[in-house]
């Protein structure tokens, strides 16, 4: 599909022609079927949160990429509930771009989740430090929640979690707790990158925690095991929101090489305990192939056979592992690193690189002092490279990338 706008998107939709119902809660909106002009009525797939109450369509609009309102107007139009943003997307512009979509509609009509970092941590051990207070994290949501316009979120999560230590770091469980006391929050969670299994056995064990939000995609080498822990969710209640569904959406930088997606966000999908995947969105063409995964579920063989020969590529997408972090002499935290590789080169969002990188306070030319590099990635990824090419970033001013 090629060059779609908003007035092709929804025309191609079910939106004018069947009126099809998704439940969200309360919520009644209009399907969408694929973008080949469908008119075969049909109704989206949904799935409950958890114990949340909260359903769902099985793909939702993850907002990170996304800077055009027209955009999220025709996913609303088109049937979409569910938006993902976080307090340091765009430094902020983010959540103020949806609350100026939202602000007229009915508080009823759709599920909002924002992400709130903790205020001070180590992103090489993954651990929380004393600044992470319940105080300096109440503040940022507050912020958020002035951009949004809103007076509550519908999910609030701690962003970025990857240790069972930061998972239940005492201040962050009194906040998030604060926050739905106060009515600010209805439903609270994490978001990890890695580790993902400890990190949901930890909201399970944690009795607070009701959603976390995982990467899950079809080139982690421990799928497996991320699977049993989101079984155990679903059992404990506890409700799964995938990302990272697409592992970075090329398997070069180059971007000659493109995943399909679509398979990918199937693949996801096709595990009854994720009850939906935050599909990221930079033009209406990957709106409107998204969204048709709501009506269309199932993978051809076709689609098993392009993830099948995808995996055998490094690819763009780290999975975290941290196999690498003993062989680096300087300790750098290099998934992270490579997170932002992948933003860059994958995304094509610096920005949001370069918010990544400043957080891990690097040293200039990380790798420059090396002769050789002696961290090795299971993946085959030259990570002295990676590191080298991405770095440069740390030496542009923010405000020439925003």
């Amino acid at each position: 599909m090629q060059g779609y706008n908003r007035r092709q998107f929804l025309r191609s939709s079910l939106l004018g022609t069947s009126g099809a119902i998704l439940t969200a809660g309360s919520l009644a909106q209009a399907g969408c079927a694929s973008a080949q002009a469908s008119t075969t009525e049909k109704k989206a797939i949904t799935r409950k949160l958890g114990k949340t109450g909260i359903e769902l369509p099985i793909v939702s609009f993850g907002v990170m990429k996304a800077d055009n309102p027209a955009l999220v107007r025709a996913a609303i139009e088109g049937g979409t509930v569910h938006y993902d943003t976080a307090h340091g997307y765009q430094r902020g512009r983010n959540e103020e771009m949806l609350g100026e979509v939202f602000k007229d509609r009915p508080r009823d009509s759709f599920v909002i989740a924002t992400k709130v970092p903790p205020e001070e941590s180590d992103n090489r051990s993954g651990l929380l430090k004393a600044g992470s207070t319940a105080k300096a994290f109440l503040e940022k949501l507050d912020i958020s929640l002035r951009r949004l316009k809103l007076d509550y979120v519908d999910i609030l999560y701690v962003h970025s979690i990857s240790t069972r230590e930061a998972a239940l770091y005492p201040a962050m469980l009194e906040a998030v707790q604060n926050a739905k006391k106060a009515g600010k929050a209805r439903h609270v969670g994490m978001s990890t990158h890695r580790n993902e299994p400890e990190v949901i056995q930890a909201a399970i064990d944690s009795g607070v925690y009701e959603v976390v939000l995982t990467s899950i995609n079809f080139k982690q080498d421990h799928y497996a095991r991320l699977k049993a822990a989101i079984a155990n969710a679903a059992k404990a209640g506890v409700g799964i929101v995938a990302m990272k569904t697409m592992a970075g959406g090329y398997h070069d930088k180059e971007r000659k090489k493109p995943i399909n997606c679509k398979a990918a966000l199937k693949f996801v999908l096709n595990d009854p305990n994720v009850t939906t995947a935050i599909a990221g969105n930079t033009n209406f063409d990957h709106l409107a192939m998204n969204m048709s995964v709501n009506y269309d579920l199932p993978m051809t063989d076709e689609e098993r056979a392009d993830l099948a020969l995808g995996k055998t590529e490094s690819g763009l997408y780290c999975q975290g592992c941290e196999s690498c972090a003993p062989g680096c002499p300087k300790g750098l935290p290099i998934p992270d690193i490579m997170r932002a590789y992948m933003y860059t080169y994958g995304y094509r969002q610096p920005e949001l690189a370069h918010t990544v990188l400043a957080e891990l306070d690097l040293p200039e030319d990380p790798c420059s002092s090396c002769s050789t590099c002696t961290a090795s990635c299971v993946k085959g990824f030259d990570i002295a490279e990676r590191i080298s090419d991405v770095s440069r970033l740390t030496k542009v001013p923010s405000e020439f990338l925003a």
